[in-house]
């Protein structure tokens, strides 16, 4: 076990990144054009930085699996983006969200990142304005915002439901601009499979054409993934069913620690499961608990009946009795604790799952006698009907059904100040890197997350590096880049010719999520932790035992694509629970049941505890590293929400 540094500035806080750009190394106009970046993934983050770096007159090189960027999966976000604008008038203010941001996250990130992201904020939206993005309006034409959870003022800024997706085409036209001024190229359709090292720096990356099959090397003077988070782990989650963590995890496997890898976020307003052998699952933005109120019935014999024949006295508003100060807006950690506690005691609603009805009532009639039909199908008329698509029932009319799901991964590669991993050349944006949310993500920070990265840091940092390293000249003929393309080929052959093949990826991918919901997911204990351990090593055995893949290697073949994600996230979900048996204390969206109170709440251990774990991989086990958290502004304190 060693440490590990940030290589944070010092100073006031408000003059760090300040600070850090005045000390950044620039690279002259004339001069950049020699300089070539890949790009992994071209959601929020990628697609924002090839924007701004070809902006800039660099060279780069954009690569997704999609079959276009606009399909990223930052176009499911819903509900908005934060910023410190402060129109409502509130109280709002750089200082409270950094303070929120670090609460919300149960202490666990690092002051100078939150810090940094928000102070870009407010920039964050002057640019997306300008791009044509088209945010709600107030009557008087000024920007509306709402409220999200985890917080007490209006900052978050929003297109309706569907605020992902008008920052995305934001990004993506100004991405498209570099693309036609010949300063981007991009190969959609493309999954990169492995990181090219040389002399144990990033230099390139091999990819593999998803339509023809073709494996091909690229080189660079650096790289940059911003591929997402890994919640598809679970197999059950509201990621899109190709989200994967094959581009960060071969980043581990040649050398970039993964920080804090348990650290997963079960989002609280989820459509709930109906069936068994469900393959997705579906979110409702939390936007909607700024009018919806959360209730269960009080008694057991009303969970079957009609939710309009259980009387007033009968329904239990727990939020709100629970957490009167933030009451149906309190974090989504708490907040999915504190549902998955009701269905505990029996009294959730919906269908039976294993046994177990996963489900409570989102109730809007309330703000509907208030409002009018109107005004609500104004402000919330697209997720309505997206969740009357799904399950056949008018929100309008009848309580929407909510359970918590697998949303969003606050672990992903450790980064430093710069967003660089620990390999040299190699950075991380967006969901991909672990820096900013600690142990829990307040809503509405992950796009804020990702195109501060995107449009206002890494192209400064990523300049810093290049222009402060001479990079040897690389070709397809370098023999690390022939050795990369050589194990990436027998990696394919190894999952086209499995011993006894019997069984599907999804086959295994299922049983590695039933696995992990039930020892690292909304609850861990030790004991199970060691089970789970144990259990997915031998499903990893199984799997390269008996994973069946059908068809050939060169051509399209979705099998295939399965099976390599699949391989990845079972080596994944290992690690996952050793860091959760390694933290031996609760904090965030970690509950060890062994170190929560009575009422269900988390029993940080800052003395022991107060650290990001990052792992580097092994061959035998992984070891652990760690970068101590120092609170010089802000004093931990046990969150309360009451």
């Amino acid at each position: 076990m060693s440490s590990i540094h940030a290589k944070d500035p010092t100073g006031p806080l408000e003059n760090r990144w300040e600070k850090h750009l005045f000390n950044l190394s620039l690279i002259a106009p004339q001069n950049r054009k020699k300089h070539k970046v890949i790009v992994i993934g071209t959601g929020l983050a990628g697609a924002s930085l090839c924007a701004t770096l070809g902006e800039a007159g660099y060279q780069v090189s954009s690569f997704c699996f999609q079959d276009s960027p606009r399909r990223a999966h930052s176009i499911a976000a819903q509900g908005g983006i934060n910023s410190t604008k402060n129109y409502q008038n509130d109280g709002d203010s750089v200082w409270r969200l950094f303070y929120d941001t670090i609460k919300g996250g149960d202490f666990r990130a690092r002051e100078s990142n939150v810090y940094r992201l928000a102070q870009l904020s407010g920039n964050i939206i002057d640019q997306a304005v300008a791009q044509g993005v088209p945010f709600a309006r107030e009557y008087s034409g000024y920007l509306a915002n709402r409220s999200f959870g985890g917080t007490q003022v209006s900052r978050t800024f929003y297109a309706r439901g569907q605020t992902g997706q008008q920052l995305l085409l934001g990004a993506y036209q100004a991405h498209s601009r570099q693309l036609e001024n010949d300063n981007v190229t991009h190969q959609s359709r493309s999954e990169m499979l492995e990181l090219i090292m040389v002399d144990d720096q990033a230099r390139g990356v091999v990819v593999r054409d998803l339509v023809s099959g073709e494996v091909s090397a690229h080189t660079a003077d650096c790289v940059v993934l911003c591929t997402g988070g890994y919640s598809n782990v679970f197999y059950l989650s509201t990621n899109a069913k190709g989200c994967n963590t094959s581009a960060t995890w071969r980043a581990y496997k040649q050398g970039a620690y993964f920080a804090n890898p348990s650290f997963t976020q079960i989002h609280p307003t989820c459509v709930p499961p109906t069936v068994e052998n469900q393959s997705k699952l579906t979110l409702m933005s939390e936007s909607l608990r700024n009018d919806g109120r959360i209730w269960a019935p009080k008694n057991s014999a009303d969970c079957t009946k009609n939710p309009a024949d259980i009387k007033e006295e009968d329904r239990d508003y727990f939020l709100e009795r629970m957490y009167p100060a933030f009451a149906n807006l309190a974090p989504r950690d708490v907040a999915s604790r504190a549902v998955k506690l009701i269905c505990d005691k029996g009294l959730g609603v919906g269908s039976k799952i294993h046994g177990k009805r996963l489900g409570v009532y989102l109730d809007f009639s309330a703000i509907i006698e208030k409002l009018g039909l109107d005004a609500v199908a104004e402000k919330y008329g697209n997720l309505f009907d997206m969740y009357s698509s799904i399950t056949g029932e008018n929100p309008y009319q009848t309580p929407m059904k909510i359970y918590p799901a697998p949303h969003y991964t606050m672990g992903g590669l450790w980064v430093d100040y710069n967003l660089m991993t620990t390999v040299e050349g190699l950075f991380a944006g967006g969901e991909a890197n672990f820096s900013d949310h600690g142990a829990n993500r307040l809503g509405a920070s992950a796009l804020m997350q990702g195109l501060a990265d995107g449009y206002f840091i890494l192209p400064k940092t990523v300049a810093n590096y290049l222009a402060q390293n001479t990079l040897t000249e690389v070709d397809d003929a370098h023999p690390q880049v022939v050795q990369s393309l050589k194990a990436v080929k027998e990696r394919i052959q190894k999952l086209m010719n499995a011993p006894q093949p019997k069984y599907s990826p999804e086959h295994f991918h299922q049983k590695l999520g039933g696995i992990l919901w039930e020892a690292c997911g909304m609850s861990r204990e030790a004991d199970r932790l060691k089970q789970a351990i144990v259990e997915i090593a031998e499903l990893e055995t199984q799997f390269w035992q008996n994973i069946k893949v059908t068809g050939i290697d060169n051509d399209l073949n979705q099998t295939l694509e399965r099976a390599g994600r699949v391989a990845d996230f079972i080596e994944l979900g290992k690690l996952m629970c050793q860091d959760a048996l390694m933290r031996e204390e609760s904090c965030g969206a970690h509950a060890r049941v062994e170190y929560l109170t009575e009422g269900g709440e988390a029993k940080r251990d800052d003395n022991e505890f107060s650290f990001v774990g990052a792992w580097e991989f092994m061959s035998e086990q992984p070891k652990l590293h760690k970068e101590q958290l120092n609170y010089e502004f802000i004093e931990p304190t046990v969150r309360n929400y009451k």
